[in-house]
Order: C-alpha cells, then structure tokens, then sequence
C-alpha cells in the first residue's frame, strides 16, 4: 500500500480483485448507518514525512530524526532473529521521487541459507487484522476481499501516525510508492495516454476491468465497516467512503497488490500477508524458486542460490504471464518462461450441428468456447493444439459428422479444401492481431536500445514486443504448414459456420 502527500491530499496506491461483498448498503439499520457519520475532510495530511527530493538519505534507510529509526531496527526492536539481509537504495527515474529501496545480501550466502525469519508478530494478516470470530463467517460467505480489507486497516493506522504499531512499515511503504523493480508503478495508476502504449495488446483491457473490479469493492466499503465492527472499532475515524475518496483507496489498493505474499499451506485466514522486508524491496524474478514460506512461528526466506555481498535477493513470483507482472507489479521479465498469450476459439452457435461438435469438443477435454495459452518458444506446439478444433467447427456434411461421433479421438476428415481454409483462417487472424499494434518488433527495439526512454513506455513497449514476437511465431508456423500443402490450387472450402478467433 503506498501513501504519498500532494498539496495537501493524502492519495495512496496498492492483486486481482478476489471477491465482492454481497449486501448492500441499503439493508443495514439505520441506527448503524448513522453511527460514525461525522463529516470530516474527506482527505487527511499525510502522517509520513519522508525525505524532500534532493536530500541523503543513508544506506540504512533514511535517518533517525524521529525517533522510529529505519524498518530493520524497528523490527530488530521487535523481534526479529539476527539476519543476513541489509536495506540498499538505487536512484528513481524521477528526479521528485526518493530512491528505491531494496533487499541485499548483507553478506556471502550459499543456497539453503536462511536469508531472514519475520515472525508472525511482525506480519499482517486477516488473522492478525480480523481475528477468528468474525472472519470465518465473512470469508466462508464470499462478503469480503482479504486485499480491501488488508488496504483498509493500514489505511486507518496510518491515520493514527506515529501511535501506529506499524508506522515504520507504513513509512517504507510510502517511500516505495508500489513502484516495481523498474520504479514504475503498476498500469492501474497510469494516466490514458500512457495506457495508449498498451494499444494492441489484451492488458490495456485487462486494466480497465481490473480498475472496475476496484471500483466495486470501494463501493462496498461501508458494509465491510457495519459487518465487521471489530475491525473498525479502535478507529475513532468517518466510514469508509467518508474518510477516503477512491482515488486514495485505488491506490493503496494497488500498492497491497504489489507487496501481498500468498502464503502456501496455511489457514484461510493467513493466505494473504503483508511481510516487512518481502516485497517490494524484495525482487521478483521468473527463474528462481526462493519463496517466503509459513514456519512455525514465523514467515522465513531460504535462498534458492549463492550471493555476494551486497547482491540484491530475489524471489519467485509464481507462474505469471508478464502482462500480469506488469498489471500487479509494474516490471516485464524477458526471460519469463511461463510467458504467455492467449488464443480464444468458439464454436459457431448457429451451427446446426452445434449440439455434436459440442459433445465431441468436450469428449476430447476443450469447451465450446476454448481459450488456447500460446507459450513463448513453444508456438508450433500451440497451433498444432488450435488446428484439430478448428477442423471439427470446418465439418459441415452430417455423414462425415457421424464419422467423427463415433471416432474415438479428436479425428476429423481432412480435405485439402478444408485444410486450407483453416489455415487461412489462422493466417487472417495472426495477421489482425500484429495489425492491432502500433509499432513493429524492430521500432520496439530501437525504443529500447534508448536508455533515456521513459520507464512506464519501456515496460509497455517490452510486453508488446514479447506479444508480437509470439503472435509472429504462431503465423510463421501456420504460414509453413500452408506451404506445406501438396496441391497450393486447392480453393479454401466455404465455411458458412466457421469457428470464431478472438
């Protein structure tokens, strides 16, 4: 979750967005609604001063002045075992915006090594933020988003300042401003035109509905308050929606989203967590399998390889596309081997024989409407995947229909008409697809090659230049299939119910 102060108004950035609370406002008592209802300014001066641009801040993390110390003291102060992990700092692109923090090696590590414990005292939890009576029940019926909930409750403590137990983990929150490990914040924060250099690619959508998702659960805040009162009670504070407007809650949402740990194996209730000195300042990286795990007592990270001193440390970031790495983190990882875009495919509904292709589809595990994952350096395998599908919605005699019902695999007649209508199909399809860019691969990397290049465009223009280089891949295959055909005379059959692409 990040804070920032701008002119006087507190806006705070922050996964995906879980679940929806399901009662709504208007069937609470009246009594309840008007509890609490003590107008206020709807924007609260930040209570986290951190560093004016221009000014040291040291190593360690940025001065003692108030009386806090850096995040590590204050969780040494607190029970952290001794570690082997230090806070190091790298410049921002942004000359208005304190240096990025992260976490190194405070000395030589070997694989296996325990880099860092934090015990659960030091971790935030709906366990920890909930507790037991109320979330079982709020959980279990589907009327409560654990990250809106985490979002909410650092948002409230950080209304009490420095009363806050987790004021210097609020404090380095802010100073990260969810900005990934390019210092770019994730595409839900950035303004239209610089979501215009998504242009092309499925993401751009895939933040409009995300921002929707959010604007759902920010709408649902104030039921949250009346059902869980315990969570709220401490908080001599307005109602959600009074205390903070949805740009604040946005963004503290998001910067949740960019720091959230999924913890394996444990309670519902310990899922989701928010650990000091995971992420952000830890690094995310695609190739390594060095995660935060749940021991007794504590959330620990063993390293997964050797590091020298001063190295930063990385973890797994589970088996994301980049275009949701860039969604929940702001960064595109070039050698993502769980890369990935998607390839839709349907069969036609006003086929008369709908009903059997149907059955057949699902008879050889693929849906009516099929969404195919086109792997980045495995595209031959991914349209060798499409064809067999799209040749069982190209069948239109019924008697060749009946062959293919009683066939016991995914067989269907092959003509060359029909081969070569499928394949055309793809061709047309890839081909719009690349059209739908902006640019081309090779003016994408000459925009990259220029190191002035502004980060957020940097990013975008890496996913969609890995997108344009799979969906390239994908038409090169079907282009050598076509030229593989024997007979390049034979005219496409018709398909009055050919199969959709999208």
């Amino acid at each position: 979750m990040e804070f920032t102060y701008l002119h006087n108004k507190c806006i705070s950035p922050s996964l995906t967005v879980l679940s929806r609370v399901s009662i709504s406002f208007s069937n609470l008592p009246k009594r309840a609604v008007s509890f609490h209802r003590r107008r206020r300014n709807l924007c609260f001066a930040t209570l986290v001063d951190g560093k004016r641009p221009g000014e040291v801040v040291s190593e360690r993390g940025g001065g003692e002045e108030d009386g806090f110390g850096d995040l590590k003291s204050w969780m040494l102060n607190n029970g952290l075992p001794p570690c082997k992990v230090v806070l190091k700092e790298r410049s921002s692109h942004d000359k208005e915006l304190l240096p990025i923090r992260y976490v190194a090696a405070s000395e030589d590590l070997q694989a296996s090594d325990v880099a860092v414990s934090v015990p659960n005292s030091l971790v935030v939890t709906l366990e920890r933020v909930l507790g037991n009576e109320t979330l079982a029940e709020l959980l279990t019926t589907n009327k409560l988003s654990e990250l809106a909930c985490l979002a909410l409750y650092l948002m409230y403590e950080k209304k009490q300042g420095k009363k806050s137990f987790w004021y210097p983990y609020i404090k380095e929150l802010d100073r990260q401003r969810g900005r990934g490990q390019l210092a770019v914040e994730s595409p839900l924060l950035w303004s239209e035109a610089e979501l215009a250099y998504l242009t092309g690619s499925p993401t751009k959508a895939e933040v409009l509905d995300r921002a929707d998702g959010i604007k759902r659960e920010y709408e649902e805040l104030d039921t949250v308050w009346f059902m869980a009162g315990s969570l709220f009670q401490q908080y001599p504070y307005d109602i959600p929606t009074e205390a903070f407007p949805f740009e604040i809650f946005k963004q503290a949402f998001v910067a949740i989203q960019s720091c959230v740990v999924h913890l394996q194996n444990v309670s519902l209730a310990r899922r989701f967590a928010l650990v000091p000195l995971g992420p952000p300042l830890l690094a995310y990286s695609s190739n390594c399998k060095a995660m935060l795990t749940a021991v007794d007592g504590a959330v620990e990270l063993v390293v997964d390889r050797p590091y020298k001193a001063g190295e930063p440390i990385v973890v797994w970031c589970g088996p994301q596309p980049n275009s949701k790495l860039l969604l929940n983190y702001g960064f595109v990882d070039e050698d993502n081997p769980y890369d990935r875009i998607a390839v839709e495919a349907a069969l036609n509904t006003e086929d008369p024989q709908y009903q059997d292709k149907r059955m057949v589809a699902q008879r050889n595990g693929k849906l009516s409407v099929q969404v195919f994952q086109v792997y980045a350096g495995k595209e031959k395998e991914a349209v060798s995947d499409i064809l067999p599908y799209l040749r069982l919605g190209y069948v239109s005699d019924p008697s060749e229909m009946q062959s293919v019902i009683s066939s016991q695999g995914p067989v269907c007649p092959v003509s060359p008409c029909m081969e070569q209508a499928v394949l055309d199909q793809l061709t047309v399809y890839f081909r719009t697809r690349l059209a739908g860019y902006c640019t081309s691969i090779s003016e994408d990397e000459l925009m990259l090659a220029d190191p002035n290049l502004n980060p957020k465009k940097r990013v975008a223009t890496q996913l969609v230049r890995l997108e344009k280089k799979m969906l390239s891949a994908c038409l090169q295959a079907t282009v050598d299939l076509i030229n593989q055909l024997p007979d390049h005379a034979v005219s496409p059959c018709p398909a009055p119910y050919a199969p959709l692409l999208k």
